[in-house]
């Protein structure tokens, strides 16, 4: 096993501290003091969309929490918890739902919802992956793809989850405690997907207290 891409990890940061201490001599002491973030980041854990990266942010721009295929299950602690956290602590004022082109996790969902209705093969062993996707195949199943293509199909999915997932992150007790609060800080929950073979990011939905607003569909 070669440790060169560790090293070549560790190298790279070195250079990229001493670049930050020479912009901006006092950074790490500023942002060793505390975070105020004003966003939150719940996105995929696919190695294409590094939030900071693709946003251009710096360290305590942006509150991350990040999984496959970006799911935000309310039965899930580690996701309620990082919500929590950045709505009653942090004071966030935008929860952010991000989505991607050509996700793996998407894209293994909807064959398994094809082998499921074509019932080919025995069904797939348990395992915390597909206990984790559960959800998402079946919402792959309630969709109507029937008249798309394949690449049709993977953009729909990947819409239909993110307005799925925002939909849940509004369902939170976080999100309707805070809307409910007349005297809480205001947030805005949206639903994006990053478009990998562009490099941008399309927002799809977005929603307020007491307001829904959906833009154009993508596709």
């Amino acid at each position: 096993m070669s440790h060169e891409p560790i090293q070549t990890l560790l190298n790279a940061n070195k250079e990229w501290a001493q670049s930050v201490i020479n912009d901006t001599p006092d950074f790490f002491t500023q942002s060793a003091t505390g975070q105020s973030p004003k966003i939150l980041w719940i996105g995929c854990s696919d190695s294409r969309v590094p939030e900071s990266v693709i946003t251009t942010s710096k360290p305590g721009d942006i509150f991350v929490h990040r999984n496959v295929a970006n799911q935000f299950n309310l039965n899930d602690d580690s996701a309620l918890s990082v919500l929590t956290y950045a709505v009653k602590v942090v004071g966030i004022e935008h929860v952010v739902l991000v989505g991607h082109t050509n996700c793996g996790g998407a894209a293994a969902c909807l064959k398994a919802a094809e082998d499921a209705a074509a019932d080919t093969g025995a069904p797939q062993p348990e395992t915390p992956l597909t206990r984790w996707l559960s959800p998402l195949i079946t919402l792959v199943q309630s969709l109507d793809l029937s008249a798309c293509s394949a690449s049709e199909a993977l953009d729909k999915v990947v819409q239909a989850n993110v307005i799925t997932q925002v939909d849940n992150i509004c369902n939170s007790e976080p999100i309707t405690t805070a809307w409910a609060d007349p005297n809480a800080k205001k947030v805005t929950v949206h639903g994006w997907v990053y478009d990998l073979a562009r490099g941008h990011i399309d927002e799809l939905v977005y929603r307020e207290a007491q307001a829904q607003v959906l833009t154009r569909p993508l596709l």
